[in-house]
């Protein structure tokens, strides 16, 4: 369990190559505390979506340390990394990846699946989560019968199911219209306020500054690093 003082995330020295000498990421330090709201931001190319990719354990780094929620991610096994990101992180995603054919208490309980946690404990757990996100009304709706901001929603919830120490949210609002999207927003600010520690990579600059604070990539690098005030 984390602590206000825990690093949830730490990066030293991070590079990611590709070939052809494709540099996504050139030498990224970053620190992340637990019950930190924070924004990862730049345009297109930037290196935010492979910075995603590096913390939450999609994608290993070419070169330097990589520690989430404690753990050291070159010490670890592909089944390793598979169980830390089951216990440790949430994935929310800009175009949901919700199942059509189930509703969303199924949809929720599937983020438990890899957690060693039964059927009925998982279906339990979910309507508590989708509760958590004002969903309770719409627990046996198929996404087809939500919009947008509603399947976000259940897709925040299938993401803090399992009590994750980090919330990774890309591009959350990217699918939705303004009302919708304000309402996302709202509930991120409400989840952190609760404890959870949580990072919005986006190219959105009025998201950003809506967040205490503010990482700002340029060509693999940071640029900026700074409560949002800061920024100039």
């Amino acid at each position: 369990m984390t602590t206000p003082d825990t690093p949830v995330i730490e990066l030293r020295d991070v590079t990611k190559s590709y070939p052809g000498g494709v540099h996504a990421l050139r030498g990224v330090d970053l620190l992340v505390r637990a019950g930190e709201l924070m924004a990862i931001v730049g345009p297109s190319g930037s290196g935010k979506s492979t910075v995603l990719n590096v913390i939450g354990t999609l994608d290993r780094p070419t070169s330097g340390t990589v520690k989430v929620a404690g753990y050291d991610v070159r010490e670890l096994t592909d089944a390793q990394l598979s169980a830390l990101r089951a216990r440790h992180i949430g994935f929310v995603f800009q175009h949901f990846h919700l199942a059509a054919g189930r509703d969303a208490v199924d949809n929720v309980a599937d983020g438990l699946l890899y957690a060693g946690v039964g059927p009925k404990e998982r279906k339990a757990r979910a309507r508590e989560a989708l509760e958590r996100v004002r969903m309770g009304h719409r627990l046996g709706h198929t996404p087809k019968e939500l919009s947008g901001g509603e399947k976000q929603r259940v897709a925040i919830a299938r993401a803090l199911v399992g009590d994750p120490d980090l919330l990774l949210a890309d591009e959350p609002t990217g699918a939705l219209d303004t009302a919708s999207g304000r309402i996302v927003m709202d509930l991120i600010h409400e989840l952190n306020a609760a404890g959870t520690t949580i990072c919005v990579i986006t190219h959105d600059n009025g998201i950003a500054e809506s967040l205490p604070r503010r990482v700002r990539f340029r060509d693999g690098e940071i640029i900026t690093d700074a409560p949002t005030r800061e920024v100039r």
